[in-house]
Parts: structure tokens; sequence; C-alpha cells
């Protein structure tokens, strides 16, 4: 997951920040990584390749690693800095196990695999894009899944009326205070919606994700303002 501002790849928080940060910020952020593993795990046969798109530090590649052995996994971000980062954490593993991906925002992605992903996974990278960018990059996850593979992506969300939209912030600004954010930081990080991250509806995700060609698309975890779905090519 990358916390970059807009397509123009701007950070929220310095790269060295992040890891101590997003828990304050993403109510359940852990298991946004714990449930994509678990989801995974249940699949007839482990991938052979899984390209994690928008992979920030490598904080969900680093927990998926170790339970996929036979998994070959592919990482890739619009910030260098982040890849830097993912580098050093995932440095013990060696380069049979692990390729990073020249830095790229998903929408622009273009280089060709060697190998189809049978996984493909984007975890919270894809709000930042207007709605023609977002269905571009869902549209090159789509066209580099193997047949049969499965996408997973977890989006902040938007409700489905302005009083929801209301109720939701000031829910999700309660968990950030109690997690010691300032009231000058909530606001701030609030004010965003809309403005520097652009959140959809559940319902036009759906239909984003079956319009795009997916033949099963199914929403599997939603809390606060967040929500996480599969789709099967």
């Amino acid at each position: 997951m990358s916390l970059t501002e807009s397509s123009e790849n701007r950070t929220l928080h310095l790269p060295e920040d992040y890891d101590t940060k997003i828990s304050s910020v993403l109510p359940y952020y852990s298991s946004f990584h714990q449930e994509t593993i678990n989801l995974v795990r249940s699949l007839p046969s482990a991938p052979k390749v899984w390209l994690d798109t928008g992979c920030g530090t490598g904080s969900l590649v680093i927990r998926a690693i170790e339970q996929f052995p036979d998994t070959r996994f592919l990482l890739l971000d619009p910030s260098e800095d982040m890849l830097e980062q993912a580098r050093e954490k995932l440095s013990s593993y060696s380069p049979e196990k692990l390729h990073f991906l020249e830095a790229s925002p998903t929408q622009e992605f273009s280089r060709k695999l060697d190998k189809e992903p049978d996984v493909i996974t984007a975890i919270q990278c894809h709000h930042y894009l207007d709605n023609g960018s977002r269905a571009k990059a869902v549209r090159v996850c789509y066209e580099l899944l193997k047949e049969n593979g499965i996408f997973i992506t977890f989006e902040n969300i938007r409700p489905l009326t302005e009083e929801g939209i209301i109720t939701g912030k000031r829910y999700w600004g309660d968990f950030q205070s109690e997690r010691g954010r300032s009231e000058e930081e909530i606001g701030t990080h609030l004010q965003r919606f809309g403005t520097e991250y652009f959140p959809i509806t559940v319902e036009e995700h759906l239909r984003l994700l079956r319009e795009t060609g997916f033949r099963t698309v199914e929403l599997f975890w939603y809390s606060y303002m967040q929500a996480g779905f599969y789709c099967i090519k």
C-alpha cells in the first residue's frame, strides 16, 4: 500500500514514518493484510506468482512470504523511497523469492511480465485516483492476471448518503483520537476526503469490477470507511 496523495505521487508521510503511523490512521489496517492472506490460503492451490501493487514498505509481503514458501512475489509501488524501504525490510530473502519492479503507479504500468500472476493485490492504493485513472488501474490488474486468478483490493469507501459521510468521518475521527492523534491532525486528514483522495461507494466498486470483466466480484470485508473486494478472472 502506498499513501500517495495523488497521481503525482506526493506522500502523506515520509516513508520511514509510514509503518508507525498508518495503524493510528486506518482502523484494522493489519487485518487488511491478514484477511488477504487468509483468503489466498483458502484457494484450491497456492499461487506461483503474486503481484502486490502499491506495496509500500512491503508489510503485506513480509507477512505472506513465510506462509507461501513456493510463491514468487513481485513488488510494485509508485514511490522509489517506499520500494527502498521494502528492499531493506525483505533483504534476508533470496532474489528467487522476490522481484522488485521499477517504480510506477498501477495505471501506468506497462511492462510485460515473464509469468502471469495468480494473485494480484492492491491494498489502499487506488482511492487516490480519479474515476478514469482508477478504471485504468483496475484494467491493468485484470489484463496482467492469469485466467482464473484472483484480484484482491482494499480501499477507502464513500458512504451512500451525505449523512453517512458526516457520521463516517466522525466515527473515523474518534478512532484516530483514541490512538493519540491531535484534533488538528484528524481534521486535516478528514478534509482530504473528496479533495485529495477520491473514494467511491461499494456499489460503484462492484459495478467497476464487473464492467472490467471479472466473472466473480464479491465484497468480503467492510468496517468504518474501508472495504475489501475480491474478483476472479
